[in-house]
């Protein structure tokens, strides 16, 4: 079969909000396919072969069939090269971990050029995947071979450099399940969760509400361990020494066997346990020094390791850990034992994903010391039906959320609030977490800030916990979704000034307002911004902001095909206009009924409680109100139009005209608010403000419950003129 040239990728662009394919996030690629528009699936000889050979889980792929097998159908009818690698990248990003199914691929007006998307939840994984996927697509097509395991371990390996890790992620999907939106704030694990001044935020297990105090008491092993003694709360005895030989003293102080352990060390790293010979002792201090800044001593007690995480004063999972041991059989050393009976469990990995890690007797001092006490090393044979221990700790992954004992969970509770954590892990030695501590001899060893949640997440053994959710609720009431009320305009006829007027009604009803238009980035009544703020960026500083408590964005057609909204859902979406479609043709736009599907996505993100503002004047603006998840209100200068007479009909709202007087209607109620003559507008200072601008934002601040008296005298009170010379009444200058 002759070579068939590459698909050229000719433009990537990341669409980081809600755009015309979807709400979330996208990668859209404008690919030509060249010699391959001729050249469907089913005309390249031996191509689907190769190519399910190489991605077997396609046939897992519904596509628009709606079932399973569903692309498989597809391609072997004939499909063409764009919709393919649309599934192959898709089908990467599966393997890589990070599933999705979304995608699509639709022509344009040029032949062989196609836009593909598909969900991107972070660009570089994005890319990656799309290069990766590229390259297969053409190596099956050109019957040229492929390694798909390095292709998805290059994937993974952008995943795991770029994405949320899975405490952090965890916490971000219990939000997003509540309708909390979320920002992420670094490269790492900043995240923000809300808008505005109704935002917390978290990082990894950590929250706004984690005290830097609290935080480094738990990182001071002795101090903390002071501190739960005076309240109460049994702790093992121990002391902080500065030597082997000051060890082993201490040790003889507090009574053999001990554990020897850094003051400040985390994860297990550098802690020793049931040591009762001077030799061992001394051996183990060198290793906890490596670790912290000092050495602990304490008391050895006996039972099982059990971490216990509490969450706003509530204990909401329990793990318990248990030693790790291998049997000789007489021929294989003991790192072999630990390869083929302990790594090999899928359990076990090198990644977060991992609720277990893999064990490395090279690079833990700890398991070698464990060894050298049972008069072995790591190349040692251990004889046929020996029991060899190999870790004694570091293997929390047991879940027993349900066996914790009510004082148990007291004690925990209390040993957090004593910290002052609001999240923590508290990590306790008993034999039997069913029963009190005092009866057994059962003592906390550590508190710990910033706790990992993966343990609790994919336990080794028992039900998951919804951990996630329980920092989520710690953060925000049930009735709570750390929203503010957003305004979204779109359109290009005035829509600017219309912005700034629905700001100012909002501020005069007493919040501290956010707009992001044309004109300007504005702060309450401080324009911080003089140049164009109606994108994404610019959107997205408003949303951070903590003084924000309403917020109002102007996009235009131009703004939503390039990036996006830059919100995820809006309180009123208001549609002015299809104009501006003769400037679009770079994203393939020709004619204004094209801009009814990119001008919906303002409608599309209106919350359930909201309302959609539709321009009553276009019939096809008018409709969008069927696709609106809250109410709609239609405006316009004539009542008589057809789309105001057949909305109010069903009950509608609508806002009109009537001899002079501005109207507010619901189904046959009628309100007039005032006489449009009697406002003033203040139509010699400046470019005077449209009576359907007016009658707009009329629309949403009754969307928005704005008394109506405030309403007549925001629009009396508005200067829509920006000159420097005279600042407007309702956004003065920065000075």
């Amino acid at each position: 079969m002759t070579r068939m040239e590459d698909i050229k990728l000719l433009r990537i662009n990341h669409l980081r909000g809600p755009n015309v394919w979807t709400y979330r996030p996208v990668l859209e690629v404008w690919l030509d396919l060249g010699q391959l528009e001729d050249h469907p699936s089913h005309r390249l000889p031996g191509f689907n072969e190769r190519l399910l050979a190489q991605l077997p889980a396609l046939i897992e792929h519904h596509c628009g069939v709606g079932e399973r097998g569903g692309f498989l159908e597809r391609l072997q009818t004939g499909t063409w090269a764009g919709h393919v690698l649309e599934h192959v990248v898709i089908e990467l990003l599966n393997l890589a971990g990070m599933p999705t199914g979304f995608g699509q691929t639709r022509s344009t007006g040029t032949r062989g050029v196609y836009r593909m998307v598909f969900r991107a939840r972070d660009e570089q994984v994005a890319r990656t995947a799309l290069a990766e996927g590229h390259q297969l697509l053409m190596a099956a097509i050109n019957d040229q071979p492929f390694d798909v395991p390095a292709a998805v371990a290059k994937v993974r390996e952008q995943v795991d450099d770029c994405y949320l890790g899975p405490s952090t992620a965890c916490i971000v999907a219990a939000a997003t399940d509540r309708r909390i939106p979320h920002l992420r704030l670094n490269d790492g694990n900043l995240v923000q969760l809300g808008h505005g001044a109704r935002q917390r935020r978290i990082w990894t297990a950590e929250t706004e509400l984690t005290s830097a105090i609290a935080e480094g008491i738990a990182g001071d092993k002795d101090l903390t361990k002071g501190l739960l003694k005076s309240c109460g709360v049994p702790v093992p005895e121990g002391q902080v020494v500065d030597s082997p030989a000051a060890a082993w003293e201490a040790a003889q102080d507090i009574g053999l066997p001990v554990v020897v352990k850094p003051s400040d060390g985390n994860h297990g790293r550098g802690v020793t346990l049931d040591l009762s010979t001077r030799e061992d002792i001394e051996a183990a201090f060198t290793m906890a020094d490596q670790e912290g800044t000092e050495v602990m001593v304490e008391r050895f007690v006996r039972g099982d390791e059990h971490r216990l995480l509490v969450v706003g004063g509530k204990v909401v999972a329990a793990a318990r850990g248990e030693s790790l041991w291998v049997t000789g059989d007489g021929r294989s050393t003991v790192l072999a034992l630990i390869d083929a009976q302990i790594n090999t469990d899928p359990r076990r990995g090198l990644t977060e994903d991992h609720p277990l890690g893999r064990i490395d007797v090279r690079q833990d001092g700890v398991v070698l010391l464990d060894l050298q006490r049972q008069g072995l090393t790591p190349e040692a044979v251990p004889a046929q039906g020996r029991a060899v221990l190999i870790q004694r700790n570091g293997n929390v992954a047991i879940d027993c959320t349900d066996a914790v004992h009510p004082e148990v969970a007291h004690v925990v509770t209390l040993a957090a609030r004593i910290v002052g954590l609001d999240i923590a892990g508290v990590d306790l030695v008993a034999q039997d977490i069913g029963r009190p501590l005092h009866e057994q001899g059962g003592a906390i060893v550590e508190v710990n800030a910033g706790p990992g949640l993966l343990m609790h997440l994919k336990p080794a053994e028992g039900a998951p916990r919804p951990v996630g959710r329980a920092i989520v609720d710690h953060l925000f009431p049930e009735d709570e979704t750390g929203r503010i009320p957003i305004v979204g305009v779109a359109g290009t006829q005035g829509t600017h000034t219309l912005a700034r007027l629905i700001a100012w009604l909002i501020h005069l009803s007493g919040h501290y307002v956010g707009l992001a238009c044309r004109d300007g980035l504005f702060l309450d009544r401080r324009q911080v911004q003089t140049h164009d703020a109606s994108h994404w960026e610019a959107g997205h500083r408003l949303l951070m902001n903590r003084a924000v408590e309403a917020a109002v964005f102007e996009s235009s057609p131009r703004a939503i095909l390039g990036d996006g909204l830059p919100y995820d859902r809006c309180q009123v979406g208001i549609v002015t206009d299809l104009n501006g479609c003769e400037t679009l043709a770079e994203f393939d736009i020709q004619e204004s009924d094209q801009l009814v599907k990119v001008l919906r996505t303002q409608v599309d993100v209106v919350l359930p409680e909201g309302a959609a503002v539709l321009n009553a004047h276009d019939e096809r603006i008018a409709e969008l109100a069927s696709l609106c998840d809250g109410r709609a209100i239609l405006y316009g200068l004539d009542p008589d139009l057809n789309a105001i007479t057949q909305h109010r009909a069903h009950g509608g709202q609508a806002v009109f005209m009537r001899k002079g007087g501005i109207v507010l209607a619901t189904g046959v109620l009628e309100n007039t608010l005032t006489e449009l003559s009697s406002l003033t507008l203040r139509q010699g200072r400046g470019t005077p403000v449209s009576s359907e601008t007016l009658l707009a934002a009329i629309a949403c601040a009754w969307a928005l419950d704005i008394a109506p008296d405030l309403i007549t005298a925001g629009i009396e009170t508005f200067d829509p003129d920006l000159s420097p010379a005279r600042p407007a009444a309702g956004f003065a200058y920065a000075r």
